[in-house]
């Protein structure tokens, strides 16, 4: 039977965290859900490992501080290589993300490499987003598809799920990107090996509790890897 981890990083989200695994827990789909915590203040990281015990399906990464989302994940695809899972997902840990749409992810990618949950696919889907944010994210979307040549419509989300033999084949040493940049990067590097990507339509709702971890840092590192791949070449 194929096996599929969840990663979700966090970082204060003790208002979402309880109420996300059992939703997780309530599709009935047997994913394991690996949290990476970058020391939360608010406690995540503690509630998490109290956890363990009464959870068998939840695994636990604490970090000293705040590393952020690239090296979030990178450590959770190399659990799931290490550990033999099949299928690895990324999901955010403030809803935003929905889990229903974990069933048809898995429905898709056993036909593909890559299934990535797109806000732009079928129009715009995305709920309670302010309008300078919607726009800023849509045309970043235009620009990183003429960047990189990218034939998907959601370049920057990260609702995903992977084949972990298509992970395996990345150098994870090397993607040292984070954010909007990191998903740009993932997704670009398995393109280019010629892996099978599917867009499926979700719902993006902006979150309802915590803060969000969107900085200017953020966007301009995002904007500094398009122009690598596009200006100083595309196997970067």
């Amino acid at each position: 039977m194929a096996r599929t981890l969840v990663i979700i990083p966090t970082y204060n989200e003790i208002e979402n965290l309880p109420t996300l695994l059992d939703r997780i827990e309530a599709t009935k789909l047997g994913v394991d859900v690996m949290i990476v915590d970058d020391g939360s203040p608010d406690g995540t990281g503690q509630w998490v490992k109290d956890q363990l015990a009464k959870r068998g399906n939840l695994h636990l990464i604490q970090r000293e501080g705040k590393q952020g989302l690239g090296s979030a994940y990178v450590r959770g695809f190399r659990f799931a290589i290490e550990n033999g899972y099949d299928y690895v997902f990324e999901m955010d840990a403030d809803f935003s993300h929905d889990p229903d749409y974990l069933s048809r992810f898995l429905d898709e990618i056993q036909t593909h490499d890559l299934v990535l949950g797109s806000r732009y696919v079928k129009g715009v889907t995305v709920i309670n987003w302010p309008m300078s944010r919607l726009l800023l994210s849509y045309f970043a979307n235009v620009y990183a598809r003429w960047a990189t040549g990218l034939p998907v419509q959601d370049t920057t989300g990260g609702y995903k799920c992977f084949r972990v033999a298509a992970l395996k084949t990345l150098d994870l040493s090397k993607i040292r990107s984070d954010g909007y940049s990191f998903q740009i990067e993932v997704t670009y590097k398995l393109w280019k090996q010629g892996y099978r990507i599917k867009e499926i339509p979700i719902i993006f709702m902006d979150r309802t509790a915590g803060v969000s971890k969107m900085s200017s840092k953020i966007i301009k590192e995002a904007l500094f890897l398009l122009i690598r791949l596009r200006f100083m070449g595309k196997g970067a």
